[in-house]
């Protein structure tokens, strides 16, 4: 008991130290859970916004639940899964509404069913005894396909107004008749009743801007209050699912309304969406901000809609270093995908940056995009090691992964071997010179083949995770499973000649992935 009370007093700990957190009584109450720790879920704008979502339904409540940082604590103490604002075991609930981000978080999601005490998988819970099972959040706008097994329903795309029908909907029908009438709802799929696949629903405007409903110091964003200018994106980038052909590209949300939303107590701002400085008043937002004396952050700066009064605001702000997105080792593979960038483009921020009086320049690229060789490698090393003159530079490094619902869907992954030597070509290349931070291509290529597989990858990964989640057992689990990823398959995207991505051969797994 004594293992149980501690947990409960943690949870007990961080709930005293929040601002804006909601508690209500009402008929139908749903878990809205998070497959990731309390520090990561309370990060997400989607997460907060629909939790505010369900409070604001008369008839429904919400309370949150997150991965535990010590999920054996839990087991060895048998203490049930239990909701954060009453810390009521929530299998009692009537609803337990997923947010899930991407692939890798499907093991999380394992874990906190489990915690709970219900199977995993949605036909073992065919005897209406369970509460109602679903997901949505970023990953349904790609491939939600892996959780087909184990979810009643998917809320596919953006959930701000469909969580309302699907609240109206649960709380007055019986479990078959409500199935069947999302299966033939818009926004949902039911798997093995229905539901257009890929669809991405798109949210009002009156639902807009999301924003955050509580405040914490206990986040990756310390204390930030959230809020999005803008919501999708107007560029046509190859790799990207927030391109402008999703729910009609950018809606931008006047500054008037973005800074009458945040509230008095909020010391820091920060600014999300998939394209924020492409916002034709951000410039303006950003000084207001700066001019009430709160730190500001934004979330997506391009390099092309850098200005030094832009920087100068940041800096104002609180920011120490400016990041930038290259995606793309060489112009040529900048080109290939559409990233409307430049060197001169990412230099001018750079020196932007550094009249600004910020410390450090951190850059996000891509390395085993199709058609990359070693000659790319070495043009982002030479690239690199000229901005260092300018400003100390952090470059991240992301293995390419290929997306579902992309013009790049069906490229294959480079290899394990090869990205990781073109890794440590850019190591080497850059030592002394640049940090490179570099992310594992082992577990792109997990996330590779979640991405591009169908309900037999979300299998796989169950056995794997069972398994100890070890890469040597994903790697099994997906051989056992047949899984292969998808062919190329295009996305319209308004171009009259599309380039024509290498397709991928029949892999389970690659023999790089030795």
């Amino acid at each position: 008991m004594e293992g149980r009370y501690s947990l409960i007093e943690h949870v007990r700990s961080l709930l005293a130290d929040e601002q804006g957190t909601l508690f209500k009584a009402a008929p139908y109450r749903v878990a809205l859970c998070y497959p990731s720790p309390y520090h990561v879920g309370m990060s997400s704008l989607g997460f907060q916004a629909i939790y505010r979502e369900l409070h604001t339904h008369a008839g429904a409540t919400a309370e949150r639940v997150f991965l535990p940082d010590d999920v054996e604590a839990f087991k060895k103490t048998r203490t049930p899964l239990f909701t954060w604002e009453s810390q009521n075991p929530v299998s009692s609930f009537d609803m337990l509404a997923f947010s899930v981000a991407y692939e890798l978080e499907l093991t999380g999601f394992f874990s906190l069913l489990e915690l709970a005490g219900l199977p995993l998988l949605a036909e073992e819970r065919r005897d209406g005894g369970h509460p109602l099972v679903v997901a949505g959040g970023p990953l349904t706008f790609s491939n939600p396909d892996p959780l087909e097994p184990f979810v009643d329903v998917l809320v596919q795309g953006e959930a701000d107004d469909l969580i309302h029908v699907l609240v109206d909907a649960a709380a007055s029908m019986e479990r078959e008749a409500l199935l069947d009438y999302l299966a033939r709802t818009p926004g949902f799929r039911v798997p093995g009743r229905g539901g257009t696949r890929y669809h991405v629903a798109k949210a009002t405007d009156a639902r807009l801007p999301a924003r955050s409903q509580i405040i914490t110091p206990h986040t990756e964003l310390r204390s930030m209050f959230l809020i999005e200018p803008e919501r999708g994106c107007s560029r046509g980038c190859h790799y990207c699912v927030m391109r402008r052909t999703t729910n009609g590209g950018m809606r931008t949300v006047p500054p008037e309304r973005v800074l009458s939303l945040i509230p008095e107590h909020a010391k820091r701002v920060g600014l999300v969406g998939a394209a924020v400085t492409d916002h034709p008043r951000i410039v303006e937002l950003l000084r207001t901000l700066a001019d009430s004396g709160r730190e500001v952050g934004v979330s997506s700066l391009r390099a092309d809609r850098l200005t030094q009064e832009l920087v100068d605001q940041l800096r104002r702000g609180g920011a120490t270093n400016l990041t930038v997105a290259a995606d793309g080792a060489s112009q040529r593979m900048r080109d290939l995908v559409d990233r409307k960038h430049s060197e001169e483009q990412i230099v001018r921020a750079a020196n932007f940056a550094r009249t600004a009086g910020m410390k450090q320049l951190k850059v996000y690229n891509v390395v085993g995009l199709p058609y990359e060789g070693d000659e790319d490698i070495d043009e982002l090393i030479r690239f690199t090691a000229e901005l260092s003159r300018i400003l100390p530079v952090a470059l991240g490094v992301a293995p390419f992964v290929a997306k579902r619902n992309t013009p790049l869907d069906g490229a294959p992954f480079a290899g394990i071997r090869e990205v990781e030597g073109r890794l440590e070509r850019l190591r080497k290349g850059l030592r002394g010179r640049a940090e490179v931070r570099p992310t594992s291509a082992r577990w792109a290529w997990v996330e590779y083949m979640l991405a591009q597989c169908g309900p037999e990858g979300g299998l796989a990964a169950m056995d794997a995770w069972r398994a100890g989640g070890s890469f040597a057992a994903w790697k099994r689990a997906f051989e056992a499973r047949g899984c292969e990823p998808y062919l190329a398959r295009r996305v319209e995207d308004g171009r009259r000649n599309p380039v024509v991505w290498p397709t991928v051969a029949k892999v389970a797994p690659p023999a790089s992935a030795a």
